[in-house]
Parts: C-alpha cells; sequence; structure tokens
C-alpha cells in the first residue's frame, strides 16, 4: 500500500482534469503525477531511503502538494510542519523528528540553515552552501519516470505536530492505512467525484486540510483550489473563477462571510459546506442556511484520528449533533474507569478503528497513556443518544469547576451566541479564592454594536442555572487563535492570569 497510489489513479482515469489551482497555476493530474515522480526520483538520488524523514515547512500552494506526494512515491515520511511557527519553535520539533530534507521558501531558509540532521534544504532562489537547492534544480533531469515504492499499511506515511491542550507539540504518526480509511470515508461521506472542486486556505500541514481536504480530494480525482492565507477578496474571486463546488472553512471566516452583501449570489456555485476547527454556535449554522439555502455540515475528529470519526449526515441531519460513526469506526462513552457507559450518559470519547494513529513519535508514555487495550482516549466528553449520535460536551481540560459544580464553557458559550451583539465568544475558567475557578466570558461584538454586561447577565440567569453565569463579562476585540482558526483558550488563560497578576 501506498497512499500516493490515490493520485497516480485519479491521474490514470481523469489524466487532463485539473488537480491543483493555486495564485499561480493550474495543474492536470497527468502533470502532478508527473511532477511528483519527478521529485520522487530525484530525492532518491540524494539518498533518501524509505522511512526517511522529508519535511515541508512552507506556504500552501500548488508545489507544496507535489513534492507532498514526491515523498511518499519514494516510500519516505512526510513531516508536516506549521509555516507560522517561529524558530524557537522549529528546533525541538526538528530535534525530535531529525529530517534528513527539507522543503521550505526563502523567507524560512534561515531558520534551518544550522540544523545539522537537515542534508539538504531546498527552497525558491539560489542560496550559498552545498546543503542547498532550489526546487526547479532538484527536479532538473528528471523524466518523470518513477515506479512508488510499496508500504506496508502500518507504515507511518506522514507525521503532523499537535500541540493540544498541554501546549507541548507532540509528532501524531499516521499510516499509510490511516490515511486511506480517512480519504475514503471523506469522500463517501460527502458524495464526491471528479466534478467537485474543493477550496483550501487553511495550512496543508493541518490534519483537516491535509488529510479531510487534499486527500480526499486527490482520492476522487476532484480539484483543489490551493490558496496561501484566508483573504476574502481571493476567496469569493476563487470561487467564482473557478466554480468552487465544496466549501471548507472554520467558524470566524463563516461569521465573516454573514455580514457580505448578496452571499447566496457569491457562493452561488458551491453545493456543500463543512466547518472545522472549533464548535459552530447554532444560530450562526442557522443564520447561514437562512441566507445560502446551504447547510454547514460537522463532523468529529482530531489528528490523532487522521480527522473524520463522525459525520452528521445528508439523509438525517440532527441539530447540535456531529453524527454518527463513520464505516470502520466504533465509539463508546466510558467513565474515568474505562467502564462504558450506557445512551446518553456523558463520559469520555474513546474511539477504535483502522484511522487511528500508530502513535506519538519518540514518546511512548504518551502513547501509552492515550490507549485503553485498542481504543484511543480522546480526552473530549460526549455522549450517544438512543440512535448513537454523537454529542460534545466539552473538552475534559477545559471544564470549569466552579463552587463544585462541573460546567460546560461550550453550553454557555451556546447561549451567548444567541445574543445578535456578539460576533464571537470564548467561556473560561480563572481561578478563585471563593470558588475555586470563577466563570469569565470573553466577547467581540458584532460591527456597530455595544455589549451590556447587565442586561446580558440578566438574560443569561433565564437561560442556565445560576452557578453556570459567568462572573466577569469582558468586551475584547480578538481572541487569540491558531494558524487555523482554532480558539486557544490555553493563550486566553494564560494572558488573564499574567494581567491579573500585574493587578
Amino acid at each position: 500500500m501506498n497512499i500516493a497510489k490515490n493520485l497516480e489513479i485519479s491521474a490514470f482515469h481523469f489524466p487532463d482534469n485539473l488537480a491543483l489551482m493555486d495564485e499561480k497555476a493550474s495543474l492536470s493530474y497527468r502533470q502532478v503525477d508527473i511532477e511528483s515522480n519527478k521529485i520522487a526520483a530525484a530525492i532518491q538520488k540524494t539518498g533518501i531511503a524509505p522511512g526517511d524523514p522529508v519535511a515541508l515547512c512552507a506556504p500552501n500552494s500548488n508545489e507544496w502538494l507535489c513534492f507532498y506526494f514526491g515523498i511518499l512515491k519514494a516510500g519516505a515520511v512526510a513531516v508536516t510542519l506549521p509555516y507560522a511557527m517561529t524558530r524557537s519553535e522549529l528546533i525541538p520539533v526538528l530535534d525530535d523528528c531529525k529530517p534528513v530534507m527539507m522543503f521550505t521558501d526563502d523567507k524560512k531558509f534561515s531558520d534551518f540553515e544550522a540544523i545539522a540532521c537537515i542534508k539538504t534544504i531546498i527552497s525558491g532562489t539560489s542560496k550559498p552552501g552545498t546543503r542547498h537547492t532550489t526546487y526547479d534544480a532538484l527536479i532538473l533531469n528528471e523524466t518523470g519516470s518513477f515506479q512508488t515504492i510499496e508500504r506496508e499499511p502500518g507504515d507511518t506515511a506522514a507525521i503532523l505536530y499537535t500541540g493540544g491542550t498541554t501546549g507541548v507539540s507532540k509528532g501524531v504518526e499516521l499510516t499509510h492505512r490511516n490515511i486511506m480509511t480517512s480519504a475514503l470515508n471523506v469522500a463517501r461521506c460527502e458524495r464526491s467525484d471528479e466534478n467537485d472542486r474543493a477550496l483550501c486556505f487553511l495550512p496543508l500541514n493541518h490534519v483537516f486540510a491535509q488529510m479531510h481536504i487534499m486527500n480526499s480530494t486527490i482520492f476522487s480525482a476532484g480539484g483543489l483550489v490551493i490558496q496561501s492565507s484566508f483573504n476574502m477578496e481571493l476567496l469569493l474571486k476563487a470561487v467564482k473563477e473557478f466554480q468552487v463546488t465544496k466549501f471548507f472553512s472554520v467558524p470566524t471566516v463563516y461569521i465573516r462571510l454573514l455580514s457580505l452583501p448578496d452571499l447566496k449570489e457569491k457562493l452561488g456555485s458551491i453545493r456543500y459546506c463543512f466547518s472545522a476547527a472549533a464548535s459552530m454556535a447554532r444560530e450562526v449554522v442557522k443564520e447561514w442556511k437562512t441566507l445560502t439555502g446551504l447547510d454547514i455540515f460537522e463532523a468529529y475528529g482530531m489528528t490523532e484520528s487522521a480527522s473524520m470519526v463522525t459525520f452528521n449526515h445528508y439523509y438525517r441531519h440532527v441539530a447540535g449533533s456531529v453524527g454518527t460513526a463513520v464505516p470502520q469506526v466504533e465509539i463508546r462513552i466510558c467513565d474515568d474507569e474505562g467502564h462504558v457507559l450506557g445512551k446518553n450518559e456523558p463520559g469520555e470519547i474513546c474511539i477504535s478503528g483502522p484511522n487511528i494513529m500508530k502513535g506519538y513519535l519518540n514518546r511512548k508514555k504518551d502513547t501509552e497513556a492515550a490507549f485503553r487495550g485498542r481504543w484511543f482516549r480522546s480526552g473530549d466528553v460526549g455522549y450517544l443518544d438512543d440512535d448513537s449520535y454523537l454529542y460534545i460536551v466539552d473538552r475534559i481540560k477545559e471544564l470549569i469547576i466552579t463552587g463544585g459544580e462541573n460546567v460546560s464553557p461550550r453550553e454557555v458559550e451556546e447561549i451567548l451566541y444567541t445574543r445578535h451583539e456578539i460576533e464571537e465568544c470564548a467561556v473560561i475558567g480563572l481561578p478563585d479564592k471563593e470558588y475555586g475557578e470563577k466563570i469569565v466570558a470573553y466577547m467581540i461584538p458584532r460591527p456597530g454594536q455595544q455589549i451590556d454586561p447587565v442586561s446580558l447577565k440578566a438574560y443569561l440567569k433565564t437561560r442556565l442555572s445560576p452557578f453556570k453565569v459567568p462572573k466577569e463579562f469582558i468586551s475584547v476585540s480578538s481572541l487569540p487563535k491558531s494558524s487555523t482558526g482554532k480558539l486557544l483558550k490555553r493563550e486566553l488563560k494564560t494572558r488573564a492570569m499574567e494581567k491579573s497578576d500585574k493587578a
């Protein structure tokens, strides 16, 4: 097995279909297959052997994707690093995975010059030094003919770094089997085919963009419209120019789009919308449906599950749920001791299936702690209803314990989102002498709106138990987020505590 064969199969059946469209060029499946063959042959000649780690740390582009599949075709392991990482963040990660080759760009080049394990650095323009070459120079003498190296289904194909709730970057090893399972399930659930075109402006190093969007689109022979970052004007232009049919984004972007006039006309070619990275408030989903006529589909997944674990179906879409388990994947809800709980009883979501990671790179203890037998412990609290639809309550580590009561931040946030004056919000627990933790709500007001804490508190008291009502309401202009738009509550909490200490 080799996940890169999905590209070869799509190129065989649909050679002239456009596979990649970025800001610079459009490439057919035949061209992408040949380009990745050239890369595979070239890196093999540099001494790259099957199983060797080869890193990518660059913005989204056609070249990024060609290099990714070239790495896989050569039997090597694609280590996909966040381009937004600083040098100080990159050093411990590189020491952990020890890549022998790095694909990057000129802006990032200096971050890797002094890293001893990297034998070759590929970037855009020529740099002094024996270890450096350019992308064009690397493949200059290659013909485009290459026999993809066979790998075992359980061999590592890609390593993605995730900080999770701990803040410590861990390398998640995903196998060829993991990625194939994910690609197949996403394509099946979303009814994808060669006529689809998916927009991807989320960073390709992230599990959602890499597995859910990129690999599933290549599997189904669709087209990928690639953008290096989010830009509203370029996004709308790409939707119109390339007749995008599948739109993948995060709640923040959906909220911004809702403020645009003639939204339905601007998104006229789109048949399918999906939201990831953070839970979507029901009020936003309703408003989107009203203005566009489109549902926003959600699922449940994480890096360790190669993206999708559940999907909220077309044929029975249940509001508030993240759907039922996708094929080959099992879910059960357990208590702290690992006992299986009944329907409608909240507990830790545990997952088993061929999509679950091999483990954390060089972290045996962390890997062992993440599993109970064959069951992966997600760290999320949820429950299954009578029809086995999964509902997410919250992250175990984000639950607030105030005055001895457990409070789900998500429950409070859902109520806050019913208020028109609130564009975004985040609820966290901060240390408190009396209650242990006090509930604090941070809110971004909609343009032209003001938030009145007194009336807001009175409103919440009619919708929530008294102990769930925040003690403080703080209006802010922004909230800390990751490069994928995921809200960083840990960072928000750290900032708040530092500010409190100074006061």
